[in-house]
């Protein structure tokens, strides 16, 4: 069975954002948004992947899914790539820097500024920015300092000519400030420089008490490991576990410094034999600036054609302007598409019934919030009106261990029930259920998501929320919330997919379905909308599919190890993925079953974790109104000609280029879709487009 390895699918992912970066038609700003996104998720494929890879080697793995050779041998085939894509990169931010000039915005360093800007420098360094800075002399009879990861730093060269004499030091930027500073315009130019280059400019005043010829400075950064290691002190609770080893993964070991490639050799070589790097193996030359990631904050000079047009979320016809959300979904199913709609109905529902005399219970599990949430104070407020309120605090969502802790101790403070899942399972499902008793009845209004509970993130995250009062469903979501309560005994699900439950078991019935019409001669159709897809044993379902003649369309965002297009294997299965202004988020399958489809929407990627190893939801759509739309979001992304790259077996991202001349970009005709205001004919319930 021919793959296509993880860690090279996830480069190519990469590479697409990288694209956007160079694409001509995406505004100025955004481009440089772009290079950040691209900088920051290359942090985390280096403190996640490639720290796993490097386990690997040190056990002696032999070899690795989708790559011929050995995990040592993948591992230079990475840092192969990342190279030549750290060298597109440099390349895009010169170019985006020349178009910035062309406009009248002018990058200054410590080599171009006039004596006006300088002396503008040295009051804004001496009044605000001198205090927060900390050199670190360098010295063989002290310890090299322990470095903090994310952190940017200046390794200082101080030569003496006279004695042939060189003094290191380290400088880490201060993260309190912005990384931009805005100087004072001109008639002509707008300019601006970065704190990087303001240290730079007054290294003299910093080092003062030294006497050298020259000084120069030029930036590093260390990734570490971010691997939590939850030991087995049963004597430790898991939420103390938790805590200290996000303490502890700061000192992580190394798996990449990315250093700028002017660095004096002698210099390099003091830091890497000080944090015992291998020279080669993590060691990532790159250009003047590091931590791109900050210039997704990066200003937009009042010129509003350098961002995105302002898209503000849409109303959604059956909730806008209702008196109670809770008893619109009483009445009927509902589904909500962010960012396209607004998030807010979610935090309303729950403040809602946070307030409802006749609501009893709320219960909601939790992977990220935002770290001022709205989601958690509706439940503060629910909490202080009496109700019953319990929250399913996944505390190892990678990077949000913090902001989980936070919120897990504040939530408990308030008297609100605080559960978490296990070391070796996490909770990645997206559910809400609120309980409601009206003259003696009992009943429920259920969410279930495909995106976190984070208001912030639903702005630019593509995903789908699905609020319904039917009792076969919210039964089983009672179910789910039941079996976490009581340490994950097991439930019959009928009705939804509950990993590592009976996920992948529903999956490949419902692909076996559609092979048996296949054989049949009849229509067999198979579509995916997902962010990953690496599963071995879903990708040869699919690959047995393909072979029986069953059509397979599969739109993914990220890593995709299933090769399409091989003969024998998946000549029926084509794979787009799309990068774009909003990220695709959301996940749902769509099974043709000969004329009568089969609709989910699903927290789960198609991967070995999210169908054995963690608790994750996907939901059946029965509405005929939701599945219609489930299908016209599949065919506008399927149309897309403008921001969809074809995957192949030679991961190029080729833009596709089908109908060129009927282009077809599929956020922004999605964003226009939902403008238009529906109608409800109150006879029969179908929705009607004025």
């Amino acid at each position: 069975m021919v793959l296509f390895n993880r860690e090279l699918s996830w480069l190519s992912f990469n590479e697409r954002v990288l694209q956007e970066a160079m694409d001509r038609n995406v505004p100025l700003v955004e481009r440089i948004h772009f290079l950040g996104i691209y900088s920051n998720n290359m942090d985390e494929f280096f403190r996640v992947r490639v720290a796993n890879l490097r386990r690997l080697i040190l056990i002696g793995e032999k070899k690795v899914d989708g790559f011929e050779g050995t995990p040592k041998e993948l591992y230079i085939e990475i840092r192969s790539i990342v190279l030549k894509q750290q060298n597109v990169f440099e390349k895009v931010y010169q170019k985006i820097l020349e178009e910035l000039s062309n406009e009248g915005i002018v990058q200054l360093d410590e080599n171009n500024l006039n004596e006006s800007q300088k002396k503008e420098l040295y009051e804004f360094f001496n009044i605000k920015l001198k205090h927060e800075i900390v050199p670190i002399i360098l010295d063989s009879k002290n310890p090299f300092p322990r470095l903090k990861d994310y952190a940017i730093y200046l390794a200082i060269k101080m030569f003496t000519a006279e004695d042939s004499k060189e003094q290191y030091a380290l400088i880490q930027i201060p993260h309190n400030f912005p990384r931009f500073y805005r100087l004072k315009d001109d008639e002509q130019k707008k300019y601006f420089i970065l704190l990087d280059d303001i240290i730079r400019v007054h290294l003299p005043f910093i080092f003062s008490i030294f006497t050298f010829d020259s000084i120069e400075a030029h930036t590093f950064k260390f990734t570490r490991d971010a691997e939590l290691n939850l030991d087995d002190d049963i004597a430790v609770s898991f939420i103390e576990k938790i805590a200290r080893s996000v303490k502890n993964r700061k000192k992580g070991e190394p798996v990449r410094f990315v250093y700028d490639q002017k660095m004096p050799k002698d210099l390099l070589e003091y830091l890497t034999k000080s944090l015992n790097l291998k020279r080669g193996m993590n060691i990532i030359p790159g250009g003047k600036y590091h931590n791109f990631k900050d210039f997704t904050s990066f200003p937009s000079f009042e010129h509003p054609d350098f961002l995105y047009e302002s898209r503000p979320s849409n109303a959604h016809p059956d909730l806008e302007n209702k008196r109670s959300l809770l008893k619109v979904v009483l009445e009927k199913d509902i589904m909500l598409h962010f960012p396209y709609q607004r998030f807010d109905y979610v935090v309303d529902l729950l403040r809602e019934a946070a307030i409802d005399l006749k609501v009893t219970s709320i219960k909601i599990n939790v992977y990220r919030v935002a770290n001022h949430s709205q989601v958690m104070n509706a439940l503060l407020i629910a909490a202080t009106n009496g109700k019953s309120v319990t929250v399913v605090m996944e505390l190892q969502a990678r990077f949000d261990e913090e902001n989980n802790l936070y919120w897990a101790n504040k939530l408990r403070e308030n008297g609100i029930k605080v559960l978490y899942g296990l070391p070796d399972l996490k909770i990645h499902s997206k559910l809400i259920q609120i309980t409601r008793k009206s003259k003696g009845k009992e009943s429920f209004i259920s969410y279930i998501g495909t995106g976190n509970f984070n208001e912030q993130s639903s702005r630019i995250y593509e995903d789908i929320g699905y609020l319904t009062a039917d009792l076969s469903i919210s039964k089983e979501i009672k179910k789910v919330f039941y079996l976490i309560e009581n340490h994950f005994k097991r439930g019959l699900f009928r009705h939804l997919m509950v990993s590592p439950f009976n996920t992948r078991r529903k999956i490949i019935a419902l692909i076996e379905n559609e092979i048996a019409f296949a054989k049949k001669k009849k229509k067999g159709l198979i579509r995916l909308k997902l962010n990953n897809l690496v599963d071995k044993e879903m990708i040869g379902k699919l690959y047995d599919a393909s072979k029986a003649g069953v059509k397979v369309e599969l739109i993914i965002r990220g890593v995709c190890s299933l090769v399409p297009g091989i003969k024998n294997q998946s000549e029926n299965i084509k794979v787009i993925s799309i990068v774009d202004r909003y990220l695709e988020h959301a996940r749902f399958m769509i099974f043709g079953n000969n004329g009568n489809p089969i609709y989910y929407i699903t927290s789960a990627d198609w991967m070995e974790r999210n169908l054995d190893k963690r608790i994750e939801v996907g939901c059946p759509i029965h509405s005929k109104n939701l599945q219609d739309e489930l299908d016209l979001i599949f065919e506008f992304q399927w149309k897309e000609n403008n921001k969809a790259r074809v995957i192949d077996e030679k991961q190029v991202n080729k833009y596709r280029r089908i109908r060129k001349n009927e282009p077809f970009h599929s956020q922004e005709e999605l964003y226009k879709y939902y403008m238009i205001e529906p109608t409800t004919d109150l006879l029969d319930g179908t929705l009607i487009k004025d």
